[in-house]
């Protein structure tokens, strides 16, 4: 079994590539593919890149080119819910494209047209060992839930609302639908999984760099935990 590991930024990513076991790197549409062996288990690890047409590239090359069986995307999220602080872990259950809408032609908000589902499910043998993992972090909590995406950084405190009202959402950010999209297509069993860095609904807020290490530090344990378990 060959797992694909996907992370947006650099900083998700470098505590990966100091672990792993490399057997070789490859350069694809201006991404670096690592593969070798990460706390035992066979992965390619990959940067994609900002946004949901880098995510969607990035995943459908790990899928034609690298064979894998199952997808993990990691990285950072806003949250909705305001529940959720900062240092706080989001699993998706399933995750919804708010940015597409063809409500003009009767579609939901948020619905791919002429698709034959409005949202994109997680595995749900992966949301549980992605659970399990989480119960090695401490002083943060752990939630699963819907998390949407867009190609847009929001800090406007009325869309997050609309988020949580329109789409029932715990978190947004900008890669995971991409990358569930392009799993439910080519039926690959994935899960996407998030650290929160702040959240506007209750003005909860965190130094980044105090937050980087935390959030870094949340997604060593969580693989850790799940590739063990895989």
């Amino acid at each position: 079994m060959i797992i694909g590991i996907i992370a947006a930024m650099d900083e998700e990513l470098e505590p990966l590539l100091r672990d792993i076991e490399l057997e070789r790197k490859e350069v694809k549409a201006k991404m670096e593919f690592s593969l070798g062996k990460l706390y035992g288990k066979e992965v390619v690890l990959v940067r994609s890149g900002i946004g949901k047409v880098n995510a969607a590239i990035c995943t459908q090359i790990l899928i034609d080119d690298f064979n894998v069986d199952k997808i993990i995307n990691v990285g950072v999220a806003g949250g909705v819910e305001e529940h959720i602080y900062p240092g706080d872990v989001v699993i998706a259950e399933n995750l919804v494209q708010y940015d597409v809408d063809t409500s003009a032609f009767g579609d939901k908000v948020g619905q791919v047209p002429r698709l034959d589902t409005f949202d994109f499910v997680c595995d749900k043998d992966m949301i549980s060992k992605a659970k399990s993992a989480c119960k090695n972090i401490e002083e943060h909590k752990s939630f699963v839930g819907r998390i949407v995406t867009g190609d847009q950084f929001v800090a406007d405190l009325a869309k997050i609302k609309w988020m949580r009202e329109e789409f029932n959402a715990f978190a947004c950010e900008m890669e995971g639908g991409s990358i569930a999209q392009v799993c439910y297509l080519n039926e690959v069993p994935f899960v996407v999984i998030r650290s929160i860095s702040d959240n506007a609904q209750n003005d909860a807020h965190m130094d980044y760099e105090k937050f980087k290490l935390i959030a870094v530090k949340n997604s060593v344990n969580i693989l850790k935990g799940m590739l063990s378990a895989m």
